[in-house]
């Protein structure tokens, strides 16, 4: 049997193959890539043009993201019957995320602020999608965590029952983190910017 449910970020689903047998176990499993879309273009104007036109489409909101982060939760556990009861047995929790960031492929050409305000906002782009990935990593450990503690139930459909709710709560409670913390970047993106541009500023002025 499996479970199902997409949510958040850029895309995300999580799956749970079922199995009887096995040994009490726990692992999470985290893999991570990152891939770039290019932009072109040689004013600021320009910049902020094509990121609008070829960041990458979130789901939620059908826009264009100069960022974004793609999200699946997955894995294995295992129904262990013995004594007229029905508990976990193995579980393997899997995590999935892909980056995406842009790529300007006239960088080594820029000079002076433009080469400032993109430094800046890549880095800030970067920082704010690894944070994405981060929080996912954080509930796909609690999710194994939720799941190794569930307890004996009578029979494995009744078990089945209580692994699909305690998923579906990890996921909606992802969710809902991921969410916040996109409210609380975007509330602060104005006062972040400043701040960084001026620290770039300050280490790329000339020492007597």
């Amino acid at each position: 049997m499996k479970t199902a449910r997409r949510f958040g970020v850029l895309t995300a689903a999580t799956g749970l193959w079922l199995a009887l047998g096995g040994m009490t176990q726990a692992e999470t499993i985290v893999r991570k890539s990152v891939s770039y879309f290019q932009i072109g273009g040689t004013t600021a104007e320009d910049l902020d043009r094509e990121l609008e036109r070829r960041g990458p489409t979130t789901r939620a909101s059908g826009s264009r993201h100069p960022g974004a982060t793609q999200i699946k939760f997955g894995g294995e556990l295992d129904y262990v019957q013995s004594a007229g009861r029905c508990r976990i047995g193995n579980v393997d929790v899997t995590l999935d995320t892909r980056i995406i960031l842009p790529q300007w492929k006239n960088r080594k050409r820029a000079k002076g602020d433009l080469a400032l305000i993109w430094d800046a906002l890549s880095s800030d782009i970067k920082r704010h999608e690894e944070r994405h990935a981060e929080i996912a990593r954080q509930y796909a450990r609690k999710l194994e965590r939720t799941l190794k503690k569930l307890r004996p139930q009578r029979n494995c459909d009744a078990m089945q029952a209580k692994v699909a709710e305690a998923t579906d709560g990890v996921i909606a409670a992802h969710d809902t983190a991921q969410m916040d913390f996109d409210r609380v970047e975007a509330v602060n993106f104005e006062n972040r910017m400043m701040r960084i541009l001026e620290y770039r500023a300050g280490q790329n002025t000339p020492k007597n």
